[in-house]
């Protein structure tokens, strides 16, 4: 089977709702309004995908969005129609989606019989509240906020809309854009405290001849540095994949992952801190750049007595703290949104875990 050219996905889907999916609705339920998208997970919902991605759970993707009532009365038999209708292959790509017998993978294949489509056929509320536990057309409480991981905020802003007939799906990804602002200085201020939490271990690991272990410290506290970045730059931090290639696309990048690569790259402590050293100095002048609080002294010093080079981030804590107005914001502890305190997958892709543990350790029950 000759191997089709890469095409991204979203122009992919795009082309599949409108020359597949499409005419198969106007013909089932001509002038039956609704909206499409292709948002959720998935490499090319935030723009990273490449010819590797279409191995596995890759292809012609999309939501049709109906009416709560339309979506009862014609959902089953729109999937069922789609079902029978659809092309088995689209430019070059299967539509039907299968899975192997080897746990994690799928993989698409061109079949006899119905197709195994994932064009999902559902309302605005129920597909909102499967991804994020809640539905962010009607206001979206600090709760929620607090409970979604940034991969589900950026799963839910990215990716694209191909039709709004519905005149929701716009609205309700307004609403998610970014965080209100004194959560947004809430988030960055637990973000440098992750940092101020660990910033003299680098040195100390080092001084006991554990340079493993200082190695290890320096990666954790590249990525904590990288994902304030992101959220300083008001974009939402994406998983460990991507990381990486969402930190390439934000301004301060091409000053910053020399510094990063040296510190990773270093095999003795001291260079090691040297390199976190600057930047560190580099981030906290692009603090005062933000004006988000009184300018903070972005040099590093000594960790009290001990040799130790650190920035001392828990200053630029108390400084983005000082300026939070909500009290119900200024109250809650110093550990952030789930994913600042959570990092296991099986916990950040299921809603009802993460509102959960957000509950637990950041509201009462009277939020």
């Amino acid at each position: 089977m000759t191997t089709p050219v890469f095409m991204p996905g979203l122009e992919l889907s795009r082309r599949f709702y409108l020359e597949a999916v499409r005419p198969l609705l106007d013909e089932a339920v001509p002038g039956t309004v609704h909206s499409a998208a292709r948002l959720d997970s998935g490499s090319e919902v935030l723009g990273f995908d490449t010819a590797r991605s279409a191995d596995h759970e890759w292809g012609p993707r999309l939501q049709i969005f109906l009416s709560p009532r339309d979506a009862a009365r014609y959902g089953e038999r729109l999937s069922a129609l789609l079902s029978d209708r659809l092309p088995k292959t689209f430019y070059g790509y299967p539509t039907h989606f299968a899975h192997t017998g080897e746990v994690g993978i799928g993989v698409m294949q061109a079949t006899a019989g119905p197709v195994h489509h994932r064009v999902d056929v559902t309302d605005p509320a129920t597909w909102f509240t499967a991804q994020l536990g809640f539905d962010p057309r009607e206001d979206v409480t600090l709760a929620d906020w607090l409970a979604t991981p940034t991969q589900r905020l950026a799963e839910v802003t990215a990716g694209a809309v191909f039709h709004d007939g519905l005149g929701q799906l716009a609205p309700a990804r307004a609403n998610l854009d970014w965080y209100p602002h004194d959560l947004w200085l809430y988030l960055l201020a637990c973000q440098w405290q992750r940092i101020s939490q660990e910033e003299a271990f680098v040195g100390r690991c080092g001084e006991v001849g554990d340079e493993l272990g200082s190695a290890v410290v320096a990666a954790r506290l590249v990525r904590d540095l990288m994902r304030l970045c992101l959220l300083m730059d008001r974009r939402y931090p994406p998983y460990s994949k991507w990381l990486g290639s969402a930190f390439t696309r934000i301004p301060q990048a091409c000053e910053l992952t020399p510094h990063f690569t040296a510190a990773l790259a270093a095999t003795d402590w001291h260079s090691r801190e040297q390199h976190l050293a600057h930047a560190y100095e580099a981030i906290a002048g692009l603090h005062n750049q933000l004006a988000l609080t009184d300018p903070v002294d972005p040099a590093t010093r000594p960790y009290h007595s001990r040799p130790f080079q650190v920035l001392h981030a828990e200053r630029f804590t108390a400084a983005l703290a000082t300026r939070i107005t909500d009290p119900t914001v200024r109250a809650l502890p110093m550990i952030g949104a789930v994913d600042q305190f959570i990092d296991t997958t099986d916990v950040l892709s299921r809603p009802e875990l993460t509102r959960a543990a957000a509950h637990a350790t950041l509201t009462d029950p009277k939020r």
